[in-house]
């Protein structure tokens, strides 16, 4: 029986009192994968502009959940430039022929490793991009030199995605689970979860779970139930405003 072909059976819910664990695909950093939107235009147009660098380096920052990391491989695919991590970097490391992509830059706990690569990168017109939840000028290190070098560095801001994007992401997490829910539903989850894609993912995950379990369809009321921890004040509550009524044609992420 496929995902959604119940969603007319009526009578109660007998869960078994264990979710099942769902075979599910990590991450996809495609950039077919990546939708643009006002929230991250302008690191879009950074990166296809890495001759236009200063000192050919580049940082874009913002909350968890807003799609650094995803731009980052997307920039390093086009380029053919390496992926780091900041927690692994130590020491004087190599540089790599195309470029560096530099993800979680503020956990680098070697800080005469990271001004290193600042300064070798630079001598060498290697570009570098990094990755952060705050901007360099806001990372607490102690080296004088350091701190100078990242309160100059260019910074561009991922912001908080708006309410198309938002909706595109549900759509796709739940395409990827070929999980399908009614338009209330969707809505109400759009109007009460955390506008984060990480609380679109956790929430897809558990209501995907769910539906495995007691083979029904999904309900407003299943929803509140597994999801009650995740869920804030409806959207009117906060902003006086509802979410636009969804499309059936909108594109995916």
């Amino acid at each position: 029986m496929t995902k959604g072909s119940n969603q007319g059976r009526s009578g109660p819910v007998h869960p078994t009192g264990q979710l099942p664990l769902p075979i599910f695909p990590g991450p996809r950093f495609a950039e077919l994968d990546f939708r643009e939107a006002p929230s991250n235009a302008d690191a879009c147009a950074w990166l296809r502009r890495t001759g236009d660098w200063p000192n050919h380096q580049l940082a874009v920052w913002g909350e968890a959940g807003r799609g650094k990391t995803h731009l980052l491989h997307i920039w390093a695919a086009r380029t053919g430039a390496d992926l780091w991590s900041g927690a692994d970097l130590t020491g004087l490391p190599d540089l790599p022929a195309a470029g560096i992509a530099l993800d979680d830059a503020n956990a680098v706990a070697d800080e005469t490793a990271l001004i290193h690569l600042l300064n070798a990168s630079a001598e060498a017109h290697l570009p570098l991009l990094l990755a952060a939840r705050l901007p360099p000028s806001r990372w607490p290190v102690r080296l004088p030199d350091l701190a100078s070098r990242l309160r100059a560095m260019t910074a561009v801001e991922i912001g908080a995605p708006d309410d198309a994007l938002l909706r595109a992401l549900l759509a796709r997490l739940l395409a990827d689970r070929q999980l399908r829910l009614p338009t209330t539903v969707h809505d109400w989850l759009l109007s009460r979860l955390p506008r984060t894609a990480a609380a679109l993912a956790e929430a897809v995950a558990r209501l995907d779970a769910m539906s495995l379990d007691v083979h029904r369809g999904i309900t407003v009321r299943l929803a509140r139930d597994v999801l009650t921890d995740l869920l804030g004040p409806p959207a009117d509550e906060i902003s006086g405003t509802t979410l636009p009524p969804s499309r059936d044609n909108s594109p995916l992420l």
